[in-house]
């Protein structure tokens, strides 16, 4: 569609010609302001304009020079819009301009009468709407949000900082608002400000800060796109709008703009029913196809992109449509039609107004009313600025309407009968639970469900979420679980719509709260688990170590320490949640997830490693000559962690201990990494605001827990060759470096392999491996029949007849114990079943760690999925497996390490 051009640039006599026959509110000004009204008629705008800027030199007081001067202006810009002299641009420019200019004015003049001494700061003002970006109209209120700084704003006598804020508001705000015959200068709208009807005018700048992180409303979120200092203490007010810029610009898609801005379209289109219908009468910003539809098309676009391209964050709407279509989130086309359409529309309004100066925005319903605001703007009638209106209204409104979703009668009932009705007829077996838990979701009292917003995003989804649980494999599982989980959830709207988003998310959280009890409880904790599920890459096993590092320690302007110990919780917990799901939707083996845990808890050890020694350094400096070392052992060290496995680890330092840091506070070297081992330990393991990280074990160190937390690598090394114990060495050969340089690293595992190619006595050893496992069955027996562990013929018996042999042969010396167990089987130490036995046993304990951590058998309805976890087809498949695989370790058991009779004989004696 082709955008009619506007009429042609006229002179401006004629113009005030056509003024004065069709605005009464301009032949007034031109009458009162008869030397402006010389100078317009001479042709000369220029002349005219400076004219505006020193229309209240002979007032009596700063109100009154403002008010002459806003007559002044209104006067002179309209006559140059409507001879086409100034352009949209142009007039709303000037006038936003000059908002910012009076309220600066009007503010100095408070402060100078209230405290002449002090300079004009910790008060200030926040445009908010059309001033907030520029685009005022012709009558437009300002719509300003005032802040203070207790500790800045001058008081006098005994005045409380809060009252000195309100007294200065209420003043700013009359100052500008009053009307005398000179006219007024801006009609002030306080309600945009948080609880207006109960706030006070003006709002400490940490309160409001508070409020905009904790409890706005996605509204809230819309209006301050179009925000800026505008007028006071800017610097405070550029505090307040840099503080709060997460809140406006999220990182993490709002699936809920779309669906609230087209809830507030719907309202606004019910509320104002008279005007939606075009013709006379039609409202120009409030009609179907007007203006509020085009800004709400460019802001929700914003909601949603803007976090992620600060390119978007336009906060005139001409330009944020510009940058939409330029970015490529909107259609070019679609894009070129409403900037011409929204111009042209604020072009009309401001014909409307200047009729009365009245702040209207619909066009009159009557048609001489009509044809007299056509024949100001240069048309014949009215009929003919309809017909130019019509197809923008018609094509803005077709193109908004597709980002409002129709009225469904797809929600639940309310009604408790009905309600049952519907649940019956879904053939739930658990209707009775299912109307239980909803009567109690609907009731209030749930924290996540309290506010309006939360409600409505939660009824929206419910018939899928009921019918997701319906169907999952355990529904009153997972109904308890779902239960729970929004029990805890400290709010629940982005959570929601994700899966109204995302119908696919619902089977997923189905299986998740039916299957895995650990996943649903860290869901429970932290919903924003669930965003990462949205990105399709969410469900590819983890890169390496490096690339998860450096994902890791990503950080942004201004993050300290602290901040990064959340973001690396938050990134963690997203990654071993997601490889979680991973296992319960069967898109990778158990032993890849279990090793993306592996490379997942490496990465984290070297990201905060790294961060917090630069946080030691700078208190305590460097200790030259000497460097850390992670030794990992255990499941970490051998590269398969479940998701509940903890951290086992040895922390070593090189070079001198004698030697002393160099920073403001020396540390001899071993205090120095011992303090250091500490904060590595609690970096790693202190839950923050983002939750837990891991659980550190320290105790295989040296000299165990009566030993420091770390020793030089020449200590380790000692000890490991002169004082450990058998079990020690065992835990050894599962020993990897995660953290140190390369040298350090290939001098640790030398040094290693070293230490466990010591010959040995066999039976000596085998002796010891015996009495510790029996020290284990006696302190540590297993927790239930799946104690895949701790059963006998179970993974700490094969993983101590893989140890032994290493010990006794010095061969297979592999950290990992699927490599080491081909290697032995390769070397004829061990028979081929061994492997298959490990794989089975490992998936197993994989999936067990998720799906029923109590090691007891887990609901019929879960089996299948475990024992497709296992690599096995069934149930029964499963089991007969896991006997056949104990029994091949307990086979190996006795041929490798079963006691002689005569040693029986004299354990009795």
């Amino acid at each position: 569609m082709n955008i009619v051009p506007l009429p042609p640039v006229s002179s401006l006599a004629e113009t005030l010609t056509r003024a004065k026959e069709n605005a009464p509110y301009l032949k007034m000004l031109l009458e009162v302001q008869p030397e402006l009204a010389d100078l317009l008629a001479s042709e000369n705008l220029e002349a005219a304009l400076e004219y505006c800027a020193g229309a209240g030199e002979k007032a009596e007081n700063v109100r009154q020079k403002l008010r002459r001067e806003k007559r002044a202006l209104a006067l002179t810009l309209a006559i140059g819009d409507l001879a086409g002299r100034l352009s949209l641009t142009d007039v709303i420019t000037r006038l936003s301009d000059f908002a910012d200019r009076a309220l600066d004015e009007a503010l100095a003049d408070i402060y100078a009468t209230r405290y002449p001494d002090a300079p004009v700061e910790g008060f200030s003002v926040i445009g908010l709407g059309k001033h907030g970006s520029r685009e005022l109209n012709y009558s437009s209120d300002i719509d300003p949000i005032f802040l203070y700084d207790p500790d800045k704003i001058p008081v006098r006598g005994r005045e409380e900082p809060s009252d000195a804020s309100r007294r200065i508001g209420q003043q700013l705000v009359e100052a500008l608002n009053a009307r005398d015959a000179d006219g007024y200068v801006f009609r002030v709208d306080m309600r945009l400000r948080p609880s207006p009807e109960v706030s006070p005018v003006a709002l400490p700048v940490e309160a409001a800060i508070s409020y905009y992180e904790s409890s706005a409303l996605t509204w809230e979120q819309s209006a301050y796109i179009r925000s800026r200092a505008a007028a006071g203490d800017t610097k405070l007010g550029q505090y307040f709008l840099e503080t709060i810029n997460p809140f406006i610009w999220r990182r993490s898609l709002d699936y809920g703009a779309i669906k609230n801005i087209g809830s507030v379209t719907a309202q606004i289109r019910d509320h104002y029913a008279a005007g939606q219908k075009f013709g006379p009468g039609y409202d120009l910003k409030r009609g179907r196809g007007g203006i509020r539809e085009t800004e709400f098309y460019a802001q929700m676009h914003q909601l949603i992109f803007g976090g992620r391209q600060p390119v978007l964050r336009a906060p005139a709407t001409r330009d944020a449509l510009a940058a939409l279509a330029e970015a490529g989130r909107i259609d070019g086309e679609k894009a070129r039609l409403l900037s011409e359409s929204y111009e042209y529309y604020r072009v009309i309004e401001h014909r409307l107004q200047m009729v009365n100066d009245q702040q209207t925005h619909s066009l009159p319903d009557d048609a001489e009313g009509l044809d007299r605001v056509a024949r100001l703007h240069g048309l014949d009638n009215g009929q003919i600025l309809l017909d130019q209106l019509a197809p923008r209204v018609d094509a803005v409104g077709k193109i908004y309407d597709d980002l409002i979703e129709p009225e469904d009668d797809r929600r639940l009932p309310i009604d408790e009968e009905k309600l049952t009705a519907v649940l019956v007829d879904k053939n739930l077996l658990e209707s009775g639970a299912f109307l239980i838990a909803i009567r109690r979701w609907r009731s209030g009292k749930v924290t996540a469900l309290r506010s309006n917003a939360a409600q409505e995003s939660f009824e929206e989804i419910l018939p899928d979420l009921v019918d997701a649980i319906a169907t999952a494999p355990n529904p009153a599982q997972a109904l308890a679980r779902l239960d729970s989980l929004i029990e805890k959830l400290p709010t629940a709207i982005n959570f929601f719509r994700i899966l109204e988003a995302r119908p696919a998310l619902l089977e997923m959280l189905g299986n998740i709260l039916s299957h895995a009890p650990v996943l649903a409880n860290a869901l429970a904790r932290r919903a924003e688990l669930f965003d990462g599920l949205i990105d399709a890459t969410a469900l590819d096993l983890p890169p390496s170590v490096e690339e998860l590092a450096e994902q890791f320690a990503r950080t942004e302007t201004g993050d300290d320490y602290q901040i990064l110990l959340d973001r690396v919780r938050a990134r963690v917990g997203e990654k071993r949640f997601a490889l979680g799901v991973q296992l319960i939707e069967g898109r990778h083996d158990a032993l890849e997830i279990s090793a993306g845990y592996a490379r997942v808890a490496e990465a984290a050890i070297q990201v905060l490693a790294n961060a917090t020694i630069a946080e030691f350094q700078a208190t305590h400096g460097r200790v030259p000559g000497c460097a850390l070392l992670i030794l990992a052992l255990g499941r970490l060290g051998g590269e398969a962690l479940t998701h509940a496995s903890d951290l086992d680890l040895i922390f070593l330092f090189t070079g001198d201990h004698s030697a002393e840091s160099d920073g403001a506070r020396p540390l001899g070297a071993t205090q120095y990494y011992n303090r250091l081992t500490a904060r590595i330990v609690t970096a790693l393991s202190v839950p923050t605001a983002a939750g837990p990280l891991y659980e550190v074990d320290t105790r295989l160190r040296p000299s165990g827990t009566q030993g420091p937390l770390a020793v030089t690598f020449e200590s380790f090394r000692k000890y490991q060759r002169e004082s450990a114990w058998t079990w020690e060495h065992m835990a050894l050969s599962r020993a990897r470096p995660v953290y140190g340089s390369t040298e350090d690293r290939t001098q640790l595992k030398d040094e290693i392999c070293s230490i466990l190619k010591t010959e040995r006595e066999p039976e000596v050893l085998r002796k010891a491996v015996r009495k510790m496992r029996l020290d284990i069955v006696e302190h540590k027996p297993p927790k239930g029949p799946l104690d895949t562990k701790m059963m006998e013929g179970g993974l700490v018996d094969w993983e101590f007849i893989i140890h032994f042999l290493q010990l006794k042969t010095g061969d297979a010396l592999y950290p990992q114990l699927g490599k080491a167990v081909r290697a032995l089987v390769a070397q004829g130490h061990l028979g081929e079943d061994m492997v298959a036995a490990y794989e089975l046993m490992a998936r197993l304990l994989v999936a067990l760690r998720l799906m029923s951590p109590d090691c007891d058998f887990p609901p019929e309805t879960s089996r299948a999925l475990i024992a497709k976890a296992a690599g096995q087809e069934n149930w029964d498949a499963l089991l007969d497996g896991y006997d056949r695989a104990r029994q091949c370790v307990i086979d190996e058991w006795n041929r490798h390490l079963r006691p002689d009779p005569d040693e029986i004989l004299g354990d009795i004696i």
